[in-house]
């Protein structure tokens, strides 16, 4: 039976990071979304409210290159390709599902995604305000997630989630395999194992195997 691989992006295929982190980080505007991070951590700003604050942030100097950059220089786990080679080679299916913007979520498809989803943030240069419609919540990974298993002909029992903090809670409920990867408490008691590291490799053996 096939499955469905669900990967946060977040804290989980980036470690000890996140996209609008290492955006802002080529602007120089590391103390900025430093507080606009805590304050969504803590649960003071909607997901609208972060992505309009960092846009607001951006808007006089984002550009694409620096995107790239950004993308190109993050913290990503080690092994994302290699999984996502083995998933695919055995007829399986791997999606990553992010909050943060599309520009930045979909540069993934050139890693081996079968799918990548993103909040739609105005395009780069960001001169259009945010819509809020279009802005991703933990409740809209679950609707994705459901969207992906009817376009692969698979269900939520067919699910593996990977995921690392509260965004990722609703989608761990409902599927039958997820793993915490350097998880916070949100997720760490939801989920059927937990991996602290950097190699994406270790973390999908414990999904294959438990071990």
């Amino acid at each position: 039976m096939s499955k469905l691989h669900l990967f946060d992006m977040d804290g989980t295929l980036l470690h000890g990071s996140a996209a609008a982190i290492e955006i802002s980080r080529q602007l120089g505007l590391d103390r900025e979304i430093g507080e606009l991070e805590r304050g969504f951590a803590a649960g003071e700003l909607t997901p609208v409210q972060f992505a309009e604050r960092a846009c607001e942030l951006w808007a006089a100097e984002l550009t694409e290159a620096q995107v790239a950059a950004a993308f190109e220089g993050a913290p990503w786990l080690s092994g994302i390709r290699e999984v996502w080679a083995d998933i695919r080679a055995r007829g399986e299916r791997c999606a990553v599902i992010s909050l943060s913007p599309a520009f930045f979520v979909e540069r993934l498809l050139a890693w081996g995604a079968d799918a990548a989803h993103g909040s739609r943030w105005p395009d780069v240069p960001i001169r259009q305000t945010v819509e809020p419609s279009g802005i991703l919540t933990s409740a809209a990974k679950v609707r994705i997630a459901d969207e992906l298993c009817v376009e692969y002909g698979l269900t939520r029992a067919d699910c593996v989630a990977y995921g690392d903090s509260q965004s990722d809670a609703e989608l761990f409920g409902v599927v039958p395999r997820s793993v915490a990867v350097n998880a916070d408490h949100h997720v760490s008691g939801l989920a059927s194992f937990a991996y602290a590291g950097v190699d994406l490799r270790e973390a999908y053996e414990l999904a294959r195997t438990g071990r």
